[in-house]
């Protein structure tokens, strides 16, 4: 048992877990299972330090369903989904247990930053240790996929890669870490130009795209010469090629998200004019490279010695709501019991 994060009140198992979103790299888009949340290419992300989630799971004997607040709010929706994550730990637990979930993000939510990523994350992490199962970080990165499809990497810190897996059950499909954060530390910043939920959410946006986009084909034929470029480059802490390829399959994952019927356009104009600030910013000689996931936000990912010129250029762009600063962080962890409202 974990002092600092565990206790056990009036029969009650609690635990209480962070996690943070994590950024695609090179992007996951697509699944070829919806039921598994099994994606049709693998993908390479980062994992930020400064934005997080928060999550108090607390089992309780004899109570019935779950209740759910997400940043002191009820959502049906999504209490329909964390129930479904809970049973699947409940099934290994051998318990039918009700539970009390509450969850805070520090950065908006449904808005592209990935909140269900760290949201899935923290929740498989608390819930596990609240029941007391053993479970090792690559079989809570299996769970974690299988209630939102990148919160798989969110289990872990740093540069994660996400396999797509061949087997149909889905058990080759996880996430593993390829480099520590401290190993190559750089910086993201995060132009906020909506706080707005996104109309259309991925899972229904990677459907409509699957079905009705004519570049489905090669996006999945060419995505694994991505993922090895962006492997090499990360090994090799080589900027340049990192971000011409973060770059270029951001850009594919969107355009083949524009050509769906109707087709899915997740910018607003700040968002691509933060594209022009940072490209201009390269082309000066200064170290960053964007990417933006489906959502408005952009995050521009540089070398820490160019942070703050980096902020700079992308406050100064209309639209632009506030620009965060983040580091690269941990995996889904536990934390004390007080940090859950501070």
């Amino acid at each position: 048992m974990n002092r600092e994060s565990r206790t056990d009140v009036s029969g009650e198992l609690r635990a209480i877990s962070q996690a943070q979103p994590n950024i695609a790299l090179i992007k996951y888009w697509g699944k070829r299972d919806v039921a598994l949340n099994l994606p049709v290419v693998g993908s390479i992300s980062i994992t930020l330090e400064s934005l997080w989630t928060r999550t108090d799971v607390r089992f309780v004997p004899g109570q019935k369903g779950d209740r759910v607040s997400l940043n002191g709010r009820s959502d049906e929706a999504e209490t329909k989904r964390i129930t479904k994550c809970l049973d699947l730990l409940r099934a290994r637990a051998g318990v039918d247990y009700g539970a009390d979930v509450a969850s805070r993000n520090n950065f908006p939510t449904a808005a592209g930053l990935a909140s269900s990523a760290s949201g899935f994350a923290a929740l498989v992490h608390a819930g596990a240790r609240a029941l007391n199962l053993e479970l090792s970080l690559e079989e809570q990165s299996v769970l974690a996929r299988r209630c939102s499809g990148s919160a798989a990497r969110s289990i872990f810190g740093g540069y994660v890669e996400w396999a797509h897996g061949k087997l149909a059950n889905g058990t080759d499909s996880v996430a593993r870490p390829l480099l520590d954060a401290n190993a190559w530390p750089l910086r993201v910043a995060v132009a906020i130009t909506s706080t707005a939920a996104k109309q259309v959410g991925s899972t229904e946006g990677m459907r409509r795209t699957a079905e009705t986009s004519p570049y489905q084909s090669a996006w999945i034929d060419t995505q694994e010469a991505d993922l090895s470029v962006a492997r090499d480059a990360i090994r090799a802490r080589d900027f340049d090629a990192l971000a011409s390829i973060s770059e270029y399959s951001c850009l594919k994952m969107h355009a083949l998200a524009l050509a769906a019927q109707p087709g899915l356009l997740y910018w607003n104009g700040a968002t691509v004019e933060c594209m022009h600030r940072v490209r201009a910013l390269r082309q000066q000689g200064v170290p960053v490279f964007f990417t933006v996931d489906a959502g408005p936000q952009l995050k521009a990912v540089c070398a820490p010695s160019a942070i703050e010129q980096v902020k700079a250029a992308l406050r100064d762009v209309p639209g632009v709501l506030e620009v965060l600063d983040t580091g690269l962080g941990e995996g889904a962890r536990a934390i004390a019991a007080d940090l859950v409202e501070a």
